[in-house]
């Protein structure tokens, strides 16, 4: 590395994002995903032998996908490259196997190949990686913020293990926080900041899970705030915080119950049918800044849970009210999530289908695992017909009104009933068409 090379990696070290400077470089470093890095969980274990094989992460952004595999990277013997799938070509996919195939074949160096946003590639793509893969030319690892059992080639699929990161919680992104502020290396402690308790809550509750957009605010604030005169400090507080991240804070008193309070009676008036209140609850959460996905959320669970088969259209208009508010954002999804509240609250209402699931569990729990019936199991797979599965099915279609009596829950369970459909709405029309069915 000659001057010029170390002045450039220097300046871009200290001049990097926040949140790219605070990246863990060991695994001890990362903060959350101890379901899949616990000590004593497979990844953990795999990454600290240098066993590792082919797997995508995939979790919502911010959650350590990148971290991860720069972990990886540091800790590895292997030679690791980098791809975006935004940008890259299939040219710069056969760069990375010529030099695969020659540093296995000269020195018997693997390689890993980390793809950000994997889904970004088309199958073509994909499909040209799966041999190297598959002859251990490549280990892959794929970050994802998409489904990859959707947006993910199957054969890639099958040879790769899928782990799934979540959104960090609360106590996390305040740990990253803290290092931000205070740690001299990675973070800003040589800018002499500090940050309030009630900024440092905030900041923790309204980046959902996302580390990098609270880092990406702590770092605006003390980029942008005047040391204090009096003792010198930078003052990272609540009103900077708000300024930074851009929402007012989702309070209505300084304990904050009341907040919790009114998402408490958002969903107690939607399910008490009354969409004036639910409306003006809305109206309160969005004023305050409130989340518009957490809002949504919580429509789609009420329409769910409270409406059900009373109108199924209830669920099916606070999903495309969800997906909707988050394409267009502010200030027009207030009018959406209005719609979605005074539907939901304005429909017919039933917890049975709820309720059925939960009995449901209930009795899986409470026995052991009772055998398919024979007629009932697939007869498609080689060898099933030769044991007599699927003997005996009688083919609904085949009948009148589409329909024949036939047992259909496993032995000893035949009279169970989980769902029992109301008078309510729509579920009246499904209630009589099953007691017409079983007459």
């Amino acid at each position: 590395m000659d001057l010029f090379d170390y002045m450039r990696e220097n300046t871009m070290k200290n001049e990097s994002p926040l949140a790219s400077r605070l990246r863990p470089s060991t695994l001890d470093e990362v903060v959350g995903q101890q379901h899949i890095i616990g000590k004593d969980k497979l990844l953990y274990r795999a990454i600290k032998a240098d066993k590792l094989g082919s797997v995508i992460f995939y979790g919502p952004p911010g959650t350590g996908k990148t971290t991860l595999a720069r972990v990886i990277a540091n800790t590895t013997s292997a030679d690791f490259k980098q791809l975006n799938a935004t940008v890259a070509g299939k040219k710069d996919m056969e760069e990375i196997v010529k030099e695969a195939k020659d540093g296995l074949g000269m020195y018997g160096k693997k390689t890993i190949l980390f793809v950000d946003e994997i889904h970004r590639f088309n199958k073509s793509q994909q499909d040209y990686l799966l041999p190297f893969v598959e002859d251990g030319t490549l280990i892959l690892i794929g970050a994802t913020t998409e489904n990859p059992y959707f947006e993910v080639n199957g054969a890639l699929l099958s040879r790769s293990r899928v782990f799934e990161l979540k959104s960090l919680e609360r106590e996390d992104i305040k740990e990253l926080i803290q290092r931000a502020v205070y740690d001299r290396d990675k973070g800003m402690g040589a800018y002499n900041a500090v940050i309030d308790e009630e900024a440092l809550e905030f900041l923790a509750d309204v980046s959902n899970g996302d580390a990098r957009a609270a880092l990406n605010a702590v770092e605006l604030g003390i980029m942008t705030t005047e040391r204090d005169a009096s003792d010198g400090k930078i003052h990272i507080d609540l009103e900077v915080a708000q300024e930074c991240i851009q929402k007012r804070v989702v309070r209505y008193d300084k304990t904050g119950d009341n907040h919790y309070d009114t998402i408490s009676a958002f969903i107690k008036s939607m399910r008490g049918s009354d969409p004036d209140a639910a409306v003006y609850y809305l109206a309160r959460m969005l004023y305050a800044g409130e989340d518009l996905m957490f809002i949504a959320r919580r429509i789609m669970i009420c329409a769910a849970e409270d409406v059900g088969n009373a109108d199924p259209q209830a669920l099916v208009v606070a999903v495309s009210a969800a997906q909707a508010a988050e394409r267009i954002g502010l200030p027009e999804a207030q009018i959406i999530l209005s719609q979605a509240v005074t539907y939901v609250a304005s429909a017919p209402k039933s917890n049975a289908s709820c309720n059925a699931v939960f009995e449901a569990l209930e009795a899986v729990k409470s026995q052991k695992t009772m055998p398919v019936p024979v007629h009932l199991q697939d007869s498609h797979y080689k060898g099933a017909a030769k044991l007599g599965h699927g003997k005996g099915y009688l083919y609904a279609h085949d009948y009148p009104n589409h329909y024949v009596k036939q047992q259909y829950l496993p032995d000893g369970m035949e009279d169970s009933q989980f769902y029992r459909p109301t008078e309510n709405g729509y579920e009246k029309k499904i209630k009589e068409h099953l007691g017409f069915l079983k007459k």
